[in-house]
C-alpha cells in the first residue's frame, strides 16, 4: 500500500521496494506556466538547485516538464536525505552567483538535444502559449535576472505546491524541506490555436504523427496500447512499411490526456505510410476493434499490477494526481477498471480521439482527401497602417498603431501587439514578431523601403515584458538586397538632389553663356576701339564659367547611366 504522510509541511507518499531507496521531490510547475517571453525560467531554476551539489557517487537528476519539475534520486537513505534537504536549501537560497554559467549551459543543452518528429505539435495546437510554448527555444533565458528567478522560487516552489514520494522503508531520518509556505497552484487552462479540427499540418519530418486531446478514463489509456498494436500489424508486420509504430497516452492534470501516436517512413514509403495509417484510423473510429487486442492489453496491465513493485512504480504517478488533484486509484480499483472496459468503450474513444484530432504528415503530402482541414498558416486579417514596399519583390509590410501586417507570398500574416507572446529584437533593427497563435513575423529593415520611425513604432507599442534583446549578429548574416536592385536604390536615393542640381547649373549656365556669346559675337562683327581690349577678357572669363556651370550637368548624367 501506499501510504500518505507529512514530512515539514510537504505531502509524503512512502511505498516499499526491495531496491535501494529512490525518492522525487515534485512540484506543480513546468514550461506551460510561463510565457514564451520568459521561457526556460523553471528550468534554469531547475539547474541552479542542482548546480551546488556536484558531482556525486549516486544517481541525481531534474527534469521540466509542461506542468511539473521533479528533483530525483537513487541511493542509500543518508544520500537521500542529503540531496533533497540540499534541494530545498538551494531553491530557498538560490545560488544566483552561478546563474549566467547554468543560462550557457542550457543553451548548450538545446543545441546539442536531437530533434524529434512530434516537436511542433504542441506549437499548432496551442499556438505560442502555456502548452505550446515547449515546441520553442528557452529564449527568455538571456533577460532573466536574480529577482525574477526568487519571485519564480517564491511563487512556485513552495511546500504546499509540492509532493514528495519515497519508495523505500521510512522517510530517511535527517531529512528537512525547508521550504517557504504558499499554494497549491492550479493546471494552467490549455490555448488553442484550431479554429476547426480534425485538423493536419505539414511537418519537417520523415513521420505521420497524431495527436489528440481525450477525457481522462482507463479506457482512453488502454485505447492507446490498442492502438499501437494495430499500427504495428498494418505498418510493420504486414505491409513492411514502417521501422517505428509507437503509441502513448499522457495525463494532463486538467482532466484531459494528450493521446499520440507515430510512424515513421522512408521518403519514397510516405504516400503508403499516411495512407495505412489514416485507414487504421478510419477502422477503430467505425468500431473495428478486436477483442483479441483489448484482451491482450487488459492481460499485460494487470501482470504489471501483481508485480511486488507495484506502488513503487506507481509513485511519480500516485504524487502527480496530488500535485493536480484528480483521483488516484488503488491497485484493486484499477484491475476492476480494467476488466471493465469493452469494445464499445475503446469505440467511443476512437471517436472522440478523431474528432478533435491533429495530425502531421510529411513534406509534399495533404490529408484533406481523409477529412482533415488545414491547420491555419495565415492570418484572417489585416491591421490598418502605414505601408511599406519590400525592394525586391511585390511584398508589402503594413505597420499599424494595433499591429503589423504583411502582405505577399504566404501571406496576409497579422501579429497584434496586444497578442504578441514575443518580440525579438536584434541590435541591426531586425525584429521577429510571435502572436498567441504561433503566427511569426520577420522585419528585416535592409529589406524593405522603411522608414526609421517605423521600427520606434513597433518598439513602443509591443509590451516591455514580451520584448527579448538578442546578441548583435554578423554582418554577414544580416540579408542585403540583391546588386541590381541595389543600384537601384543608390540611384533612387540621390535623385532628390541631382536633378535640382541639374536644372539650377542649366540655368545659370544659360544665363551666363547667352550674354558671352551674344558679346563674342558682337566683337567678331564691328572693330574693336583703342582702349576696349579688356573686353576680350570678359568674353574669356564667360566661356570658362559657362563650362564650369554646364560640367555637373555632363557628370551627373553619366553618373545616373551607371
Amino acid at each position: 500500500m501506499i501510504q500518505e504522510l507529512d514530512v515539514d509541511g510537504v505531502p509524503t507518499l512512502l511505498a516499499p521496494t526491495g531496491g535501494p531507496m529512490r525518492a522525487g521531490l515534485t512540484f506543480r510547475v513546468g514550461t506551460a506556466d510561463e510565457t514564451l517571453a520568459r521561457s526556460g525560467i523553471t528550468h534554469l531554476l531547475e539547474h541552479l538547485a542542482l548546480a551546488p551539489l556536484g558531482l556525486t557517487d549516486y544517481h541525481v537528476n531534474g527534469a521540466t516538464a509542461p506542468v511539473f519539475t521533479t528533483f530525483h534520486m537513487q541511493g542509500s537513505e543518508q544520500d537521500v536525505a542529503a540531496f533533497l534537504t540540499a534541494v530545498c536549501a538551494n531553491l530557498t537560497e538560490l545560488p544566483t552567483g552561478r546563474m549566467e554559467v547554468e543560462k550557457e549551459i542550457l543553451r548548450t543543452e538545446y543545441g546539442s538535444r536531437g530533434s524529434t518528429a512530434a516537436d511542433d505539435i504542441p506549437l499548432w495546437r496551442h499556438g505560442a502559449r502555456d502548452f505550446g510554448i515547449m515546441s520553442y527555444p528557452e529564449w527568455g533565458l538571456a533577460a532573466l535576472t536574480a529577482d525574477d528567478l526568487r519571485q519564480w522560487a517564491a511563487r512556485w516552489f513552495t511546500r504546499e505546491n509540492a509532493v514528495l514520494w519515497i519508495a523505500g522503508k521510512a522517510v530517511p531520518a535527517g531529512l528537512r524541506l525547508a521550504l517557504p509556505a504558499g499554494v497549491r497552484q492550479p493546471v494552467p487552462a490549455p490555448s488553442s490555436a484550431l479554429p476547426q479540427t480534425p485538423a493536419y499540418f505539414v511537418g519537417g519530418s520523415r513521420a505521420v504523427v497524431l495527436d489528440a486531446v481525450v477525457r481522462r478514463r482507463t479506457a482512453a489509456s488502454v485505447f492507446a496500447d490498442v492502438l499501437e498494436r494495430e499500427l504495428y500489424r498494418a505498418l510493420r508486420q504486414d505491409g513492411g512499411l514502417s521501422y517505428q509504430t509507437v503509441a502513448g497516452y499522457e495525463p494532463r492534470g486538467d482532466g484531459n490526456a494528450s493521446l499520440r501516436a507515430l510512424a515513421d517512413a522512408l521518403p519514397e514509403k510516405q504516400d503508403a505510410v499516411l495512407g495505412g495509417f489514416v485507414d487504421t484510423l478510419a477502422k477503430l473510429r467505425i468500431g473495428r476493434i478486436e477483442q483479441a487486442d483489448l484482451d491482450a492489453v487488459v492481460a499485460k496491465r494487470e501482470d504489471f499490477l501483481g508485480t511486488a513493485e507495484v506502488d513503487a512504480a506507481r509513485l511519480p504517478s500516485y504524487a502527480f494526481n496530488v500535485l493536480t488533484g484528480e483521483r488516484n486509484l488503488t491497485v484493486d480499483e484499477h484491475r476492476a477498471e480494467l476488466k471493465a472496459v469493452s469494445t464499445d468503450d475503446l469505440h467511443e474513444v476512437a471517436r472522440e480521439a478523431l474528432a478533435g484530432a491533429l495530425l502531421m504528415v510529411p513534406q509534399g503530402h495533404r490529408a484533406d482527401w481523409a477529412g482533415f482541414v488545414e491547420a491555419p498558416t495565415r492570418s484572417p486579417d489585416t491591421v490598418t497602417g502605414t505601408a511599406y514596399r519590400e525592394k525586391e519583390g511585390d511584398g508589402e509590410l503594413r505597420v499599424g498603431v494595433d499591429g503589423v501586417s504583411w502582405l505577399g507570398p504566404g501571406g496576409p500574416l497579422t501579429v497584434r501587439y496586444a497578442e504578441c507572446a514575443l518580440m525579438l529584437a536584434w541590435p541591426d533593427g531586425a525584429r521577429q514578431l510571435i502572436g498567441d497563435d504561433a503566427i511569426s513575423m520577420r522585419i528585416e529593415p535592409t529589406m524593405f523601403h522603411l522608414h526609421p520611425g517605423a521600427i520606434r513604432v513597433i518598439d513602443s507599442q509591443v509590451p516591455a515584458d514580451r520584448q527579448v534583446v538578442m546578441p548583435a549578429r554578423d554582418p554577414e548574416r544580416i540579408p542585403q538586397p540583391s546588386s541590381a536592385t541595389d543600384s537601384q536604390e543608390r540611384r533612387t536615393a540621390r535623385s532628390w538632389w541631382e536633378i535640382p542640381l541639374m536644372v539650377v547649373s542649366g540655368l545659370v549656365a544659360l544665363a551666363v553663356g547667352v550674354p558671352t556669346a551674344l558679346l563674342t559675337l558682337g566683337m567678331f562683327i564691328t572693330e574693336t576701339a583703342e582702349g576696349e581690349g579688356w573686353l576680350w577678357g570678359v568674353v574669356a572669363l564667360g566661356w570658362l564659367l559657362t563650362v564650369i556651370l554646364a560640367l555637373p550637368i555632363v557628370l551627373l548624367r553619366r553618373r545616373r547611366r551607371r
